[in-house]
């Protein structure tokens, strides 16, 4: 799923996970596939377990609204992670919170609807 705010491009991948290992591959996996990304930002909750990650945006701006988008949702066994591509135009801290939490949640809505026979 992806969206552009700003001229920045925004990538989400959402998956289920079993466990941690299979959190951290996915991330790496997205991370490889988008190399040219400025970041990466990524979170993921298991049965009593919740990590997230703003890979270089500032603190809070990333990784915490993925990481509430899957809270929202009631998830467990999930892990989204998004890749941006700067556009040029800085969104200040409520902008980015906007647009990462906005793709993870599009991301999402994806998955589950995938998981539910949905298009």
């Amino acid at each position: 799923m992806e969206i552009i705010v700003k001229r920045s491009r925004f990538v989400a991948y959402a998956s289920r996970i079993g466990c941690e290992e299979e959190a951290k591959a996915h991330i790496a996996e997205i991370t490889r596939q988008h190399k040219r990304a400025r970041h990466v930002a990524f979170a993921y909750v298991l049965p009593g377990l919740e990590r997230c990650g703003d890979d270089g945006e500032p603190r809070g701006t990333a990784g915490l609204p993925l990481l509430n988008s899957i809270q929202r949702r009631g998830l467990e066994g999930a892990v989204v992670a998004v890749a941006r591509y700067f556009g040029g135009i800085l969104l200040g801290k409520g902008g980015l919170i906007r647009a990462y939490g906005k793709a993870a949640g599009l991301g999402l809505d994806e998955m589950l609807a995938g998981e539910n026979g949905g298009p």
